[in-house]
């Protein structure tokens, strides 16, 4: 093959350098890309829609074709090759979106969150609903109580958490508009606050519903993380007053512990907010392309950090770009610490594993 890597012995290394949520001061740096689902149809070039609906049976397949070919090039399967039975699957559960009257909607081939209201008076009615709401009628179906007894005696299977959620600013923006909100901060500024806060309350009513459903006692799960790409729309001034409360009181809540998990997903240019993410002590973050770790680490200090490779430079296959950000990446993973090799973002179809073994190669041989 093109890269060079003693298989066995990279992944003997890799599992050392993810010691200490990857702050292990060993001979290599960690590596985070394990691939992901959307890869199998440009790597096995076969037709099909990454993000779209599948058959349960073909993406067993696709996965295990994908696997078998995984082996070969970097030594490991990396995607599922089983699912559960099917029918120990609980019934659907309402999701934040729909709390706020969004419709989550496949368009073109991927799945989007519809905005429900357009006006500050829209707004304000739809805040009083969701205030007034019962939030466990609301979430869950007719049939729960019999269906989680079912699945509990047929299978063992209890109901999952909601420890992982849409961020306050990337849901705000579906349900009421971009431009509409950032408008509401100058516009309607008391608005504005109460729209983060009941996004705050939300969440918070929905993880207890969850976790109890879940038989997990008045604590509930620990540890939790948001999604909030859009956050980089925002000024600093704005994200004091919506977002960084709403991850406040989230992480006060479920993750009192440094070691609980407080992670963001952020894959855009937010690094202006980053003195203030700076203060919920995250430790652990995936942020944009332009948010490099020197910068991260300053504000940062405990936060692993997976991955600054763009998406697109991977997604590309694109050897000399990759081989730029992968060493760049490797010297501050030295130099900073917590640093796990992958993208800053989505690992997209047409990524290949060839280029997943070229970055193994370019770190088994820029050991410390």
């Amino acid at each position: 093959m093109k890269w060079e890597v003693d298989l066995d012995k990279f992944w003997k290394d890799d599992e050392i350098a993810h010691r200490d949520n990857c702050f292990y001061r060993g001979n290599q740096v960690a590596l985070g890309i394990r691939m992901s689902d959307e890869c199998v149809f440009s790597e096995l070039e076969v037709e099909g829609t990454p993000w779209a609906p599948i058959d349960r049976n073909l993406r067993l397949e696709l996965n295990k074709r994908y696997n078998d070919k995984a082996e070969k090039i970097v030594g490991k399967r990396l995607l599922y090759e089983t699912l559960p039975d099917p029918r120990s699957y609980f019934p659907y559960v309402k999701r934040i979106g729909e709390v706020f009257g969004g419709r989550y909607e496949y368009q073109n081939d991927t799945e989007w969150l519809t905005q429900s209201v357009d006006t500050p008076e829209e707004l304000e009615k739809l805040l009083d609903r969701v205030e007034r709401m019962d939030m466990r009628e609301f979430m869950l179906p007719e049939n729960w109580e019999s269906e989680k007894k079912r699945i509990y005696e047929e299978f063992g299977r209890k109901p999952g958490t909601m420890h992982h959620v849409r961020g306050p600013v990337t849901l705000a923006c579906s349900i009421f508009g971009s431009e509409n909100l950032l408008f509401l901060y100058y516009d309607k500024p008391e608005l504005f606050e109460r729209f983060g806060r009941v996004i705050g309350d939300t969440i918070l009513r929905m993880t207890e519903v969850l976790d109890e459903e879940a038989g997990l006692g008045p604590e509930g799960e620990k540890g939790f993380s948001f999604a909030d790409d859009n956050c980089c729309l925002m000024t600093p001034d704005m994200y004091r007053v919506f977002g960084y409360p709403v991850l406040k009181r989230v992480f006060d809540r479920y993750s009192p512990d440094p070691r609980d998990k407080r992670y963001q997903h952020s894959d855009s240019a937010m690094g202006h907010l980053l003195p203030i993410l700076g203060e919920l002590d995250l430790n652990g973050v995936n942020f944009g392309p332009t948010v490099l770790a020197p910068e991260i680490r300053k504000y940062l200090p405990n936060a692993r950090i997976d991955g600054c490779i763009a998406p697109f430079t991977f997604m590309r296959n694109d050897e000399e770009q990759l081989r730029i950000e992968t060493l760049r990446d490797i010297r501050d993973g030295f130099a900073y610490g917590g640093v796990n090799i992958s993208t800053a973002g989505s690992i997209n179809d047409g990524s290949s594993l060839e280029s997943m073994r070229q970055i193994m190669s370019i770190i088994q041989q820029n050991q410390r």
